[in-house]
């Protein structure tokens, strides 16, 4: 039986970067027979261009169906004076409320072959092989009440709300503790209990998941320490776990210890294992249309979907190793560039079709 794969492009390098992904999913298809169906569908500003709503009920309605999703980006300059509720934001928000995608997976690799994009020193990053585990349908962004209002004094005065309930917390954290069983078997919960009643609750309810798995070292930091130890000593950490609004801060950082937030895929889950998976860098509208986005993170994406939602492991490994065969071959779009010998400088097409070939040699 066929799998179904929704693919939302987006907005910005997503419909770039996209193509590129779905060249090595039609080839896996062709070449190794695998079941799977591709479906296409509207986000974002795309999407409100078209149907005057960031997440049509057609899109919702086919990612429901589908087994997974893959994502591009959304968002650009020209959708920022939308009300809030249109703007192509709300349309990510929106899924993944809608499909239950409550746990965010960012793993911060960095490939040996770019050692030197990276803008710290080599020792302090080589080897660097982390996973941060993102509550991501809860917290800051989704609470309420929130909004604009004029106070008691005549003032403008913006509000959100941070609430988390203990069920929320309870299943991320299983999800960060089962990652780490199969990794280093460290956990580190980063919060800011000290001045934050609802990650004061978040540092308990971690500690009571974690006497469920003796084998697992669990360890806290306030998000401010964290921040510093990422670029400090970013390998003492195996799998962070933290709230949204956190790990959305903290993953951007991350992925700039690899060389580039181009390099780094996401996966974002429900409960029962389905997922929509992205990117973790933004609609990067200043190089939209030139050719030159790094599709690697997306085609790591399918690596990753292919892994986590569709049972193909096998799959997901052969395009992890033909991305680690271009690299060695010295490709490299402009955000990994560096003048070298055997250094050669290519576009988003070309690094697509690069992986293509090299999933071809193998």
């Amino acid at each position: 039986m066929s799998k179904k794969i929704l693919i939302l492009p987006g907005d910005g390098i997503g419909q770039e970067i996209v193509a590129e992904a779905v060249k090595v999913l039609d080839y896996l298809r062709q070449s190794e027979g695998l079941a799977l169906e591709l479906e296409n569908g509207l986000i974002g500003g795309s999407a409100y261009e078209q149907h005057g709503d960031p997440l049509p009920q057609q899109t919702l309605e086919l990612a429901v169906k589908a087994d997974a999703v893959l994502l591009g980006a959304v968002g650009g300059p020209e959708w920022e004076g939308l009300e809030r509720p249109l703007r192509p934001e709300q349309g990510l928000l929106r899924i993944r409320a809608g499909l239950g995608l409550f746990a965010n997976l960012r793993p911060a690799m960095l490939f040996p072959q770019l050692v030197q994009a990276s803008t710290l020193k080599p020792e302090v990053v080589s080897g660097l092989d982390l996973m941060i585990v993102r509550e991501l349908t809860g917290g800051i962004y989704f609470g309420e009440p929130r909004g604009i209002r004029v106070n008691d004094n005549g003032l403008k005065q913006g509000f959100n709300t941070l609430v988390y309930d203990e069920t929320e917390i309870r299943r991320i954290a299983r999800v960060a503790f089962e990652i780490a069983l199969k990794r280093g078997r460290r956990v580190c919960s980063v919060d800011k209990a000290n001045v934050l009643e609802s990650t004061e609750l978040w540092r308990q309810v971690v500690t009571e998941v974690a006497r469920d798995f003796p084998q697992v070292q669990l360890s806290h930091m306030y998000v401010d320490n964290a921040a510093m130890q990422l670029i400090r000593e970013p390998k003492q950490f195996d799998v962070l776990v933290t709230s949204n609004m956190f790990g959305d801060i903290l993953s951007d950082a991350a992925a700039m210890l690899t060389g580039s937030i181009g390099m780094l895929p996401s996966a974002s889950l429900d409960a029962g294992g389905k997922g929509m998976y992205e990117p973790i860098h933004g609609s990067a509208p200043d190089i939209a249309g030139q050719g030159i986005a790094n599709p690697l993170a997306t085609i790591l994406s399918v690596a990753m979907m292919l892994r986590y939602s569709l049972e193909l492991p096998q799959a997901a490994q052969r395009i992890e190793s033909a991305v680690e065969q271009v690299l060695d071959e010295g490709l490299r779009t402009a955000d990994i560039y560096s003048a070298g010998p055997g250094m050669q400088q290519v576009g988003t097409r070309e690094m697509g079709e690069a992986v293509v070939r090299a999933l071809a040699a193998q």
